[in-house]
């Protein structure tokens, strides 16, 4: 009998740990990105995130710093939220 082949895989995720939701209760969206400023996931993320699998949180997880550092300045500076 042939193994199940796992539709994805996460380091993070090897010891059955689960990866936790990165919500801060800073629920705003910013109208450029589609990010939410506290956490930094789209809505559909948010969405769907205790129902996809813990490597596909992962993923999510890795892209949240970079999309939180390209919102800081729209977020300390909310007059830029709508500049291109």
């Amino acid at each position: 009998m042939p193994f199940p082949i796992p539709t994805c895989y996460s380091p993070l995720t090897t010891h059955g740990a689960m990866i936790l939701s990165p919500c801060t209760k800073v629920c705003a969206i910013d109208p450029k990105t589609g990010w939410c400023f506290g956490c930094g996931r789209t809505l559909a993320e948010i969405g769907v995130w205790g129902r996809i699998e813990d490597c596909e949180r992962a993923r999510v997880m890795a892209e949240l710093p970079a999309r939180l550092a390209e919102l800081a300045p729209a977020a300390i500076h909310p007059e830029n939220r709508n500049r291109s």
